[in-house]
């Protein structure tokens, strides 16, 4: 089965990029074929996925009127929450496709991720991912340095939130996006990488390009706050544990998602960086 890809890619588009979401195609072959095969996805090469990630007007778009919609309940975390609200959403649209969603955050049992989120915005030619390995006479000796993926219009102003995938729909010819290398210098590539390994919490990582948009003061002071203090930064009261879980707006169900406070933090692979995630 091969679909036109660049009309189901309109369609998803249709449902995610109003609330702030961008939608990049891609094979299953070209991510397993920079992983050993502990990490791969377990389907034929030329099966179909999507990668999708937030925008700045993600913020807006999406958190915000879901927090104004759902926040006198109790939320565990209301930006991934948020995610899987979306991408379910697209699932429920297409149903004859059978899609499986894998989200950035998700593990298997033994803890080893389900996606290299980075990894696969790279293949999908989203966001080009620097790593150790592009910096040649790297002068960081026998210390330990992650990649980051750096969008082309908005920098590091965005976050992988997860991948689509399609069993039984395959793409033999989809031909591949390579990521645009905004950073082609080995100083900024440096200055890039030790951005973000040594100081992320300044954000100032996020500007190794000019971005179109960035977060706003807003978005910034609600990330950057203890996890009990954002909803009142938005003028929202605090859930009480006393009130119903349910809700007419969002149903539970379409809620929930696996646990990983750590984010995965220490798989270590050939070709990639260990995943990090130093904010959203």
């Amino acid at each position: 089965m091969e679909p036109n890809v660049a009309e189901l890619k309109q369609k998803i588009e249709d449902t995610l990029c109003p609330f702030g979401f961008e939608v990049y195609p891609f094979q299953v072959a070209w991510y397993n074929e920079l992983l050993p095969p502990a990490f791969h996805l377990p389907l034929p090469g030329p099966t179909l996925a999507f990668l999708v990630l937030s925008t700045p007007a993600m913020f807006d778009r999406a958190l915000k009127p879901f927090l104004q919609s759902y926040h006198l309940q109790p939320l565990t975390d209301p930006v991934d929450q948020c995610v899987a609200y979306h991408l379910r959403s697209v699932t429920e649209r297409f149903p004859e496709l059978q899609m499986e969603v894998i989200a950035d955050y998700e593990v298997h049992p033994n803890r080893r991720p389900k996606i290299l989120a980075q990894t696969a915005a790279h293949v999908a030619g989203a966001a080009y991912y620097y790593q150790r390995q592009d910096v040649e006479a790297d002068p960081w000796g026998t210390q330990r340095i992650a990649g980051v993926c750096i969008h082309p219009r908005y920098g590091g102003w965005f976050a992988i939130r997860g991948v689509l995938l399609l069993p039984g729909v395959e793409v033999p010819d989809l031909p591949q996006r390579k990521p645009p290398d905004c950073i082609p210098v080995r100083a900024d590539r440096i200055t890039l990488l030790e951005g973000f390994n040594f100081h992320w919490r300044d954000w100032t990582y996020r500007d190794a390009v000019t971005p179109q948009e960035r977060y706003s003061e807003e978005q910034k002071a609600y990330f950057s706050a203890p996890p009990a203090d954002r909803l009142a930064l938005l003028g929202l009261a605090q859930p009480s544990k006393e009130l119903s879980t349910t809700s007419p707006e969002i149903p539970l169900t379409m809620l929930s998602k696996p646990q990983n406070p750590s984010r995965v933090r220490s798989w270590l692979s050939p070709n990639v960086s260990p995943p990090v995630s130093p904010g959203p």
